[in-house]
């Protein structure tokens, strides 16, 4: 099988691993992007193929529910964490897949403990009046990508249609992510308090160790990189005592996933243990950080392909996965590949599922228009300006196509592009990705060098997008006059 991924470039935007040599790490956007590069001299080349064979999104939508409706795990991207045509055509895809083909969850790139409090509204296992009062909790930054108007509909909805269902048929919204090493470990402790309070004691004094850096991820990390003494042995003994504590009481009791909840809700059990998992992986992201390098960026993707695994698993039925692109799509076909990184997207071609034709990862991106984001990291959130794509890259040759918005399907899988003689859309090209960070006078770093038909197995294009509507931010107390958009 021939290599079309080219030599990658200078990295400009670079994720939480990739930090400078001082002792005070410097946070900043997890998008990995190169400096653009035009794939040829010729777009209209491409754009002609474009045209020949996309489909209108009005048109397509359809077409494209059912293609993907077959996969075990349909991975849903975006281009950015900011753009409310994203969220909101991604909760049109979930909505078709849940009430048609009876998929099991969702999961997001957000925080295990946050997203877990929100699977209690949409499951009933709480007395939340609507999904805004549960959203606007969500307080580690960029807050915006989940407490927003987008989100809330959406969630109203899958409350809704979870009602009627039995308990252990109703769909939760999980999150992938690794940073809540601090709220996991209290929320492990509180889960033992009355279970097991000898166990609750084991495990606090366990996670003692991480008392002198406060409630701070990024003091721990900081203090590693001064002092390489850390806390791994002991996230990892509690995850070992509560795997057995959990897998005790299901021994000792028959688990018929009953109609209603209960104390023994198998539920809370997954969640207790998923959250030690969280402890223990974050430990080592958060070590991973601290040494520099790009493993960090591997630890959390192995993170999230582990925890989509274990739902998987617990749910016995097939999942959506909403993240970026960047996770998503299959970093093999990126120059991601080149420096050693891989993600979630390659992860679940290659081990979560038994064929990569299991897996359908739909990929999204548009030319212009605006977006919400950050110009540094923990910044105020801002309405920015997306200028137009980059001339011959994949958002400028879709725009050439003239179809304003558009879909393109491809043959499921990674290599399809090997399959392909002299087809334009396989030859590398610069795909945009704008992450939680964004400038938008620095344009030429936010691309990333993609072969389209590797990467994903179709792809929305949005050739001109609006910005998302975050709670927090000027006008965002009440609904957009636009909502609700029905999904």
């Amino acid at each position: 099988m021939r290599t079309r991924t080219p030599a990658g470039t200078a990295d400009v935007c670079k994720d939480q691993s990739e930090t400078g040599s001082s002792a005070t790490l410097e946070w900043v956007s997890h998008v990995t992007a190169q400096r653009f590069e035009t794939a040829d001299a010729d777009p209209e080349r491409v754009a002609d193929t474009v045209a020949e064979r996309a489909t209108a999104v009005d048109d397509g939508f359809d077409g494209l529910a059912d293609g993907i409706a077959d996969a075990d795990v349909v991975l849903l991207g975006e281009a950015s964490h900011g753009t409310s045509e994203y969220y909101r055509l991604r909760a049109r895809l979930t909505v078709r897949l849940l009430e048609e083909r009876d998929f099991s969850f969702v999961a997001v790139e957000g925080d295990w403990t946050d997203c877990y409090e929100v699977t209690e509204y949409v499951t009933g296992r709480t007395e939340a009046d609507d999904a805004s009062a549960v959203l606007a909790d969500f307080d580690r930054w960029p807050t915006w990508m989940w407490a927003n108007w987008e989100v809330a509909e959406f969630l109203d909805w899958l409350a809704e249609y979870n009602a009627d269902r039995p308990v252990s048929e109703r769909a939760g919204f999980y999150g992938l992510d690794v940073y809540s090493l601090y709220e996991s470990m209290a929320a492990v402790i509180d889960y033992l308090q009355d279970r097991d309070p000898e166990l609750a004691d084991r495990a606090r004094d366990a996670y003692h160790c991480f008392e002198p850096y406060g409630e701070d991820a990024r003091e721990y990390a900081s203090s590693i990189r001064l002092v390489p003494e850390d806390c791994e042995e002991e996230v990892l003994e509690v995850l070992r005592e509560l795997r057995e504590e959990v897998s005790e009481r299901h021994a000792g009791r028959v688990d018929d996933r009953s109609e209603s909840v209960d104390a023994d809700d198998p539920l809370a059990d997954f969640a207790a243990e998923q959250n030690a998992l969280v402890a223990k992986n974050a430990e080592s992201y958060y070590r991973a950080m601290a040494r520099g390098g790009r493993e960090s960026w591997n630890v959390r993707d192995r993170h999230m392909s582990e925890t989509l695994e274990r739902l998987l698993e617990f749910h016995d039925g097939p999942g959506i996965v909403w993240a970026h692109n960047t996770h998503v799509g299959d970093a093999r076909a990126t120059t991601m590949r080149d420096r050693g990184k891989l993600n979630l997207g390659q992860l679940a071609r290659e081990e979560v599922c038994d064929d990569d034709s299991d897996v359908a990862a739909v990929g999204f991106g548009s030319h212009r228009g605006t977006v919400v984001a950050g110009d540094e990291w923990g910044a105020r959130m801002e309405r920015m300006t997306v200028p137009e794509a980059k001339a011959g890259s994949y958002e400028d040759v879709f725009h050439r196509a003239g179809l304003e918005d558009g879909i393109l399907e491809f043959d499921r899988g990674y290599g399809v592009a090997d399959d392909a003689d002299d087809d334009p859309l396989a030859d590398p090209r610069g795909h945009r990705a704008i992450g939680v960070v964004y400038n938008p006078d620095y344009e030429g770093g936010n691309y990333v060098r993609t072969v389209l038909p590797d990467r994903y197995d179709a792809f929305v294009h949005v050739d001109e997008t609006e910005a998302l509507y975050p709670f927090d931010i000027e006008g965002g107390e009440t609904p957009p006059e636009t909502y609700p958009w029905g999904v």
